[in-house]
């Protein structure tokens, strides 16, 4: 709405205020008018609040906050009620309360001084908006730090906005997220996951000193997560920085999506970055199944032996495990089920209808990632188990921004590497896997 409009609209509510406000003094007012004077009022402040709000965003921060009639009530309401008491003795007939006589005057009081605020979604955008200026270098550090943005020496915590959106965007791109369990602590603290396995005693005879409970064996394991100190990359150009009509906001917050989300993702699958690896990944922790013999995927009847092998693979868990579990393939193991179809000649893959999750396979829901790739990506890769057992800890407001402008300056691009304290391992009892991975065409490794 136009900001004149505005300002005349708010000029002529807070007028009438004033003239409800000179109304609220007559003491000739009675109780049967309260209902229509107190509704006006609500209507007036609802609206010079809505105005106040939008005045703000477009600028006019300080309008709508003049204190009009301010210190004018207690003596317009005790005049009020004096009046009113020599009207009720005048006329017999109900007039308003001292009591809400003065409520109707803290209602105008309070609409006569609305305050303009900006909706959290304006300044959801505006830090947004200021967090990217800033990596960018558009502009300065105290800049930045006057919008909301805490930075200093070069660095710039990542806010909770935008670190939200990345960690949600994770969840959507990361399997081991959406299907593992996150744990958010607020501090670089070592975080225990417990395993254990004890066996119970069944006796039919009466204990007795010759006859003591026997002592059992117990496995007991402490996992610590242990965040590790986790960075990522991107790089924008500063060509595309300076195209008019270029939304640097969306620009430099998918680039950090992007970038974390590879670098995560390959920590928790097969964490096998250099200086940075992960004993608990996935691919290292889940227990391999092996064929007996390779099989072939392109000669003829491979259909029904890879079948026999997932059969094989599903009954591995233990059945407490088992009735938890799901598959995460990779997209050569997508492709090969596809084409594959069971002893009856039906598709070995069916529509998951009632989860959503796309497909089942032998009664189990699957997802699929390019994450669950091998060393060889035509490979198909079969993941199968409790995924709750994979636990990830986020240290909260660990997420923090380094610019890197002059590193890439002779390249003109504009650097930005991502830091964060982050672990997550798969955890489970020796004594009962919870997940198996199946590499198709794979043998068990000969010793020595």
């Amino acid at each position: 709405m136009n900001k004149k409009l505005l300002l005349a609209l708010q000029k002529r509510n807070k007028e009438r205020l004033v003239e409800l406000r000179t109304k609220a003094t007559d003491p000739e007012l009675r109780e049967a008018d309260l209902p229509a004077i107190q509704t006006e009022i609500e209507e007036l402040a609802a609206e010079l609040q809505e105005i106040a709000d939008k005045l703000v965003e477009e600028g006019e921060g300080d309008e709508g906050s003049e204190g009009d009639g301010e210190g004018s009530e207690g003596r317009s309401g005790e005049e009020g009620d004096e009046g009113g008491t020599e009207g009720n003795q005048r006329s017999g007939e109900p007039v308003i309360t001292p009591e809400n006589r003065s409520a109707i005057q803290a209602a105008i009081a309070s609409g006569l001084n609305t305050r303009g605020h900006k909706s959290t979604k304006s300044k959801e955008k505006e830090i947004r908006s200021a967090f990217a200026n800033f990596v960018v270098g558009k502009i300065t550090e105290q800049e930045a730090r006057s919008l909301g943005v805490e930075a200093g020496n070069g660095s710039v915590t990542i806010p909770e906005v935008i670190a939200t959106e990345i960690i949600t965007y994770a969840q959507e791109e990361n399997l081991l997220r959406k299907y593992g369990s996150v744990h958010k602590t607020p501090g670089n603290t070592k975080y225990p996951v417990l395993v254990k396995k004890a066996e119970a005693n069944v006796n039919k005879q009466e204990r007795g000193d010759s006859n003591p409970v026997p002592e059992t064996d117990i496995e007991f394991d402490e996992i610590l997560l242990d965040p590790a100190e986790f960075d990522a990359l991107a790089t924008v150009t500063k060509k595309l920085i300076k195209m008019s009509g270029v939304n640097v906001e969306e620009i430099v917050i998918e680039e950090l999506k992007k970038a974390y989300v590879r670098k995560e993702t390959n920590y928790m699958f097969n964490g096998n970055d250099s200086g940075n690896e992960n004993p608990g990944a996935l691919a290292k922790k889940s227990a391999h199944y092996y064929e007996s013999a390779p099989i072939d995927i392109t000669a003829t009847g491979y259909s029904q032996k890879v079948h026999q092998e997932l059969v094989k693979l599903k009954g591995q868990p233990v059945t407490e495990v088992l009735k938890k579990s799901m598959w995460i393939i990779n997209r050569s193991a997508l492709t090969l089920l596809e084409g594959m179809t069971d002893t009856t000649g039906r598709p070995l893959l069916t529509l998951n209808v009632t989860d959503g999750i796309g497909y089942k396979l032998l009664g189990h829901n699957v997802d699929f990632t390019d994450a669950a790739d091998g060393t060889d990506s035509t490979k198909p890769v079969f993941y199968f188990g409790d995924f709750k057992a994979f636990h990830i800890q986020d240290v909260i407001g660990a997420l923090e921004l380094q610019k890197l402008i002059e590193k890439y300056a002779g390249t003109n691009k504009v650097g930005f590497q991502i830091y964060n304290l982050l672990d997550g391992q798969l955890v489970y009892s020796p004594f009962e896997p919870a997940v198996y991975r199946y590499e198709v065409g794979a043998t068990a490794p000969t010793e020595g």
